[in-house]
């Protein structure tokens, strides 16, 4: 039972909030810190910080419209409070960072006074938002390899690394979604914690009930992929899954800057679909078409740190996934996933898996693992790192 503080303005009789400054906005795609505040929030009063925003940022970022609208402070839901600091105009150039950084710390600090104290701070990104006087235990939540990923944002590695290096030790305790990104934060001294993504197991459950999306023009059987065109994706083996003449579906937004010619050519094939990005709340309803579900990465230093959160709702569906040879899949049971080598054979495996007929057992086991790396399992997992009463 979640115990709410008292109104915005009072005091709580104890400090159980959790505070979880999220690397991207609750109104941007659902990633990791945001259903972990959901989730958490079941348990205990969950204090959810957007990256700081200015008036002009819906104006690159429709989606995040709502963002600059309404109070700072809000109550969203039983047990969870939202925060959206403002800051001015141009955050991503060098010392606007930094304001932008010093107005959420400040924010953050307000939050919390108002709300009665934190028990803890978790930081899904390389903010430094530490200092913000929310007290409580410091968490650094390592969602992705930041620093390797440099590149794919235009980031300076150099600036990256040192500030990575500042996170790190300004951390009381680090947990990362996989053994690599552990391995690599490893320090004499340093606690690390390793805890995977996980999948809204309840969400993806009864796919074959979702209402059918009347956008899915493409005719059965269908290979699906859900998620975000990218440069973080194999676009050749999506290019031989087309290639094989199987009907593929793209549902997700796409990297205006991933390859432009590659991509255009591939999404104006007859057997080729392209949805966009889509509420979280309608993927049921694409998966439901999608008959093999594909996780094709490339292999990639960041990629290899990385813990997809697509895979896990492939099987949360109960649908076979052809997945990249990547380190992550070494944790999914052999026979749940087939993984693929490359492109080659990234399409062969596709066409073997959607000409083949469901074994009703395996797709049980399928659900029965992603249920077992629910986000509620992993909601646990923090309460246990952060303590709880």
């Amino acid at each position: 039972m979640t115990r709410e503080p008292r109104e915005m303005g009072g005091q709580a009789e104890s400090p159980e909030l959790v505070v979880i400054a999220s690397g991207t906005s609750w109104d941007d795609n659902w990633l990791s810190e945001k259903h972990l505040a959901l989730h958490l929030s079941k348990h205990v009063p969950v204090l959810f910080v957007d990256p700081a925003v200015s008036i002009l940022t819906p104006l690159k970022k429709p989606a995040l419209r709502a963002s600059t609208r309404g109070p700072r402070l809000r109550r969203i839901g039983e047990g969870l409070y939202r925060l959206t600091p403002l800051t001015v105009p141009g955050i991503g150039r060098p010392g606007l960072r930094e304001v932008g950084e010093w107005v959420t710390r400040r924010a953050i600090a307000r939050a919390v006074k108002r709300l009665g104290g934190a028990r803890a701070l978790i930081v899904g990104s390389l903010d430094r938002v530490f200092d913000s006087g929310a007290a409580g235990l410091k968490v650094l939540y390592g969602t992705d390899d930041w620093t390797t990923g440099g590149g794919l944002m235009n980031i300076s590695t150099t600036w990256l690394r040192r500030r990575e290096q500042e996170q790190l030790d300004a951390a009381d305790v680090v947990v990362a979604v996989s053994d690599q990104l552990a391995e690599r934060w490893a320090a004499p001294g340093r606690r690390i914690v390793v805890i995977p993504n996980g999948c809204d197991t309840e969400m993806f459950a009864n796919v074959d009930s979702a209402p059918l999306p009347d956008e899915v023009t493409l005719p059965d059987p269908i290979a699906g992929f859900i998620g975000h065109l990218s440069e973080r994706i194999d676009l050749d083996m999506l290019e031989k899954v087309a290639d094989a003449g199987v009907s593929l579906l793209l549902v997700g937004p796409r990297q205006l800057t991933f390859d432009v010619a590659r991509v255009s050519d591939l999404l104006s094939r007859p057997n080729v679909q392209w949805i966009g990005a889509q509420p979280f709340e309608r993927l049921p309803s694409f998966m439901r078409r999608i008959s093999v579900g594909l996780t094709p990465y490339t292999d990639s230093e960041f990629n290899r740190s990385s813990d997809p959160l697509k895979t896990l709702e492939y099987l949360a569906a109960g649908r076979p996934a052809v997945v990249s040879d990547l380190p992550s899949v070494r944790r999914i049971p052999s026979g749940l996933v087939t993984v693929a080598t490359d492109a080659a054979d990234f399409a062969a495996k596709t066409l073997e898996v959607i000409g083949s007929r469901p074994d009703p057992v395996v797709v049980l086991d399928r659900q029965r693992f992603a249920r077992e790396q629910s986000w509620a399992a992993r909601a646990e997992a923090f309460l246990a790192l952060i303590g709880s009463d």
